[in-house]
């Protein structure tokens, strides 16, 4: 809401910053030994405030880059956010790896896992100034000398009154993407060294050739979109998604690290095709005033939704169902039909321009 009313650049820096504070502060934490339970008080309230930065850093990064970019390459720059999330990713297993393989356990434990929290804040500064040489988009400066701002004074309200149908069908749309995405690199880490005994060392290893399959399908989503158009190029990432999630836990079951890397590869790699899609395709959705609003409110409802809950829902399900897969196949492949059907019924937006506002 804020990103409507006082611009994107100006919420990018407030929430860089929140984020770069709460996650060097975590680097600080005192542990449960020292302080008790405040400890663990402590760290929900900086990760609280660190999802609360989350929302508004996504939305207006994605904001930033669609509305900067020219109308017949939006889809490149959107393929290109959608990589962000597979690479930090493999920056953070990577970095773990590394940790965990020059200390001991007991230095990690005690110092090691603090390390990237604290280095984080060198890149928060890098952020700060790269971000401070780049100007507000055209299209909310263009808001601004037509006249139409005033309508950003209440951008929840414009939403909620006109453009409701829209935010609640990209809702439903994400749920699917986003249920997938944190059921393969959270979920399925637990699943492969708990339930099938491959060694933790193997399950980085496999999620970190799988993140790499999602750089790939982030850009080619991405690209496509330009091409095709955002519907159509959705529609595929959907029923690919919606084929690997019918085979994924049978060949993680078969026990071949090769078909193991195939199939998480190609389940994220899809994934994320959608993903490179989304920041393009919610931007075209909403007029000027209510875009950054909107975008935000179908992207962190997808994940409130089931992006968070679904590791939590799929341990739970696996329990309920003595072990068997099944149960999550059912949970996620609805969710994928449901995504299926939003991007169906959806109209095009590829030739929409970005620099207008909603007559109501």
């Amino acid at each position: 809401m804020l990103g409507d009313r006082w611009g994107r650049r100006n919420l990018m820096l407030a929430t860089v910053s929140v984020m770069g504070v709460s996650s060097f502060l975590m680097g600080l934490l005192p542990t449960y030994q020292q302080v008790g339970i405040l400890a663990p008080v402590l760290l929900v309230s900086l990760r609280v405030i660190q999802g609360f930065a989350l929302g508004g850093e996504s939305t207006g990064a994605q904001l930033m880059a669609v509305e900067h970019a020219a109308a017949g390459r939006r889809g490149f720059y959107s393929g290109l956010l959608g990589i962000c999330s597979p690479l930090s990713q493999i920056l953070a297993n990577l970095s773990l790896f590394v940790l965990a393989s020059v200390l001991s356990p007991e230095d990690f434990e005690r110092v090691g896992w603090r390390m990237p929290f604290l280095a984080s804040f060198v890149l928060v500064l890098l952020d700060i100034y790269i971000r401070l040489k780049v100007s507000e988009t055209p299209a909310f400066e263009a808001l601004k000398k037509s006249g139409e701002q005033t309508r950003a004074a209440n951008p929840l309200g414009v939403v909620l009154t006109f453009h409701w149908r829209t935010a609640l069908r990209l809702t439903l749309f994400f749920c699917g993407p986003a249920a997938l995405f944190y059921l393969i690199v959270v979920f399925s880490l637990s699943y492969l060294t708990k339930n099938l005994g491959v060694p933790k060392q193997t399950g980085f290893m496999l999620l970190m050739a799988a993140n790499v399959c999602a750089i790939a399908g982030a850009l080619v989503g991405g690209y496509l979109s330009d091409r095709i158009g955002r519907k159509r190029a959705l529609l595929i990432g959907s029923f690919c998604t919606l084929v690997c999630c019918l085979i994924y836990f049978p060949i993680l079951s078969h026990g071949s690290i090769g078909m193991s890397a195939a199939v998480m590869g190609a389940f994220l790699g899809f994934t994320q095709f959608q993903s490179g899609i989304q920041p393009v395709w919610f931007a075209e959705s909403f007029p000027t005033e209510a875009r950054y609003t909107g975008s935000a409110l179908a992207y962190s409802g997808a994940n409130l939704l089931t992006g968070g809950p679904m590791p939590i829902v799929a341990v739970a399900l696996l329990n309920a169902f003595h072990g068997s897969p099944w149960a999550i196949v059912l949970v996620c492949g609805s969710l994928n039909l449901l995504s299926f059907l939003m991007i169906a019924t959806s109209r095009e937006t590829r030739d929409t321009a970005l620099e207008r506002s909603a007559n109501h």
